[in-house]
């Protein structure tokens, strides 16, 4: 029997709608409601089955606990921000930490370092989320997806790639507060990557790098494809 394929929708800046072969629905970085780049269409689910958190700032987990009040879906973080999703009222927590793997659903998930903060705005407060991360995505057929959440370029992606071989890659590219096209470009040689998603531009002005950059500072790289898809727009594996 042919499995189900993998569909995947960037709801614009760093969120992403997955549909597993076992269509599940999975959210990676729930800022829906907020999101400026999310089509208003696509602002709501028929179904949430998993919660996929990269860190605690607010363009990405804007409508965690609304979400997981209203769906109970099955929360992932780091261990600090799942805490704080249970005292939200999130009550399918599944705490882990970096170089961990767990099975949720038809996935298998393994955190990876991110280079980056981790502050939860809470009540007019920064408090301790714990640290940013990346994830290494695998679906039951296999097929590896590597979102590196807010990050700089550091240099174990090198090691990402050679012990996970994903097979596409969620990279941020806007600049200021994440890597800029240069660096997600070394980036891209560092993983051994041969298809990429830009994702993190373009949101608010200040965020200026693009997919075009991208695809001019890589063109070196043999083999590599930069997708860039637009806020709303969905491809198949």
């Amino acid at each position: 029997m042919k499995a189900h394929p993998i569909q995947i929708t960037w709801l614009g800046h760093s969120t992403f709608k997955l549909v597993t072969p076992d269509k599940n629905v999975v959210v990676i970085d729930p800022w829906v409601m907020g999101n400026p780049a999310c089509p208003e269409s696509l602002k709501k689910f028929e179904r949430l089955d998993v919660l996929l958190l990269t860190h605690g700032h607010f363009d990405h987990i804007g409508d965690a606990v609304e979400l997981a009040k209203q769906y109970s879906p099955e929360v992932v973080g780091i261990f600090e921000l799942c805490h704080w999703m249970e005292s939200k009222g999130a009550s399918r927590a599944h705490p882990m930490n970096k170089g961990g793997s767990q099975r949720v659903k038809d996935l298998r998930l393994t955190m990876v370092h991110a280079d980056h903060s981790c502050g939860i705005l809470d009540d007019g407060k920064i408090i301790y989320g714990g640290e940013a991360v990346g994830y290494v995505i695998e679906f039951s057929g296999g097929f590896k997806i590597y979102h590196a959440g807010d990050t700089n370029l550091f240099g174990d992606m090198k090691l990402i790639g050679e012990l996970y071989r994903p097979d596409l890659a969620m990279l941020p590219i806007g600049d200021l507060f994440t890597m800029s096209p240069r660096e997600a470009a070394y980036a891209c040689q560092l993983l051994g990557i041969k298809k990429v998603i830009p994702m993190h531009f373009g949101t608010f002005p200040p965020l200026t790098g693009t997919p075009q950059q991208l695809i001019e500072l890589t063109g070196r790289l043999k083999g590599l494809e930069i997708l860039g898809m637009k806020p709303g727009e969905t491809i198949t594996i």
